[in-house]
């Protein structure tokens, strides 16, 4: 019977709390994604992600040596696998949002919104703002 060695990997997320001083909570948010101060992190052990398989080789104790085998996409991470198919929900809906045979009034209601869900995800695709959201003023705290 074949010998596989499988890596598998599961993500821990480590948090940080802090205060800023900002007009929005919006502002207040951005300040702290850019805020590169991580000295008082800590794990967040309840929120470890599942398991999922990030290698596959052919035979025992091969990993990055031996011949490497596609992982099947349903043990990738659950993450992963949601940009993945992300990606071609958005290009299956940005393939239709265009003028389908629906009657003139309900293909008025509907593209807009089509076409906003479709900017919204290029904005996510690209980790961009969402399209309807201002840039902020970004001014740390002070201490």
């Amino acid at each position: 019977m074949p010998t596989f060695t499988i890596e598998t990997t599961y993500r821990m997320p480590y948090y940080r709390q802090g205060t800023y001083e900002a007009a929005t909570p919006e502002q207040a948010c951005r300040l702290a994604i850019e805020d590169e101060d991580w000295s008082g992190e800590l794990p967040d052990y309840e929120c470890a992600g599942p398991t999922y398989v990030t290698g596959i080789w052919k035979g025992r104790d091969a990993a990055y040596e031996g011949e490497e085998v596609d992982v099947p996409s349903h043990f990738d991470e659950t993450a992963h696998r949601m940009i993945s198919h992300f990606h071609e929900l958005l290009a299956q809906l940005a393939h239709i949002a265009q003028p389908t045979g629906l009657p003139a009034a309900e293909f008025d209601r509907w593209l807009p919104k089509a076409t906003a869900a479709v900017e919204k995800a290029r904005a996510i695709i690209h980790e961009q703002r969402d399209p309807d959201q201002p840039a902020a003023d970004n001014v740390l705290a002070s201490s």
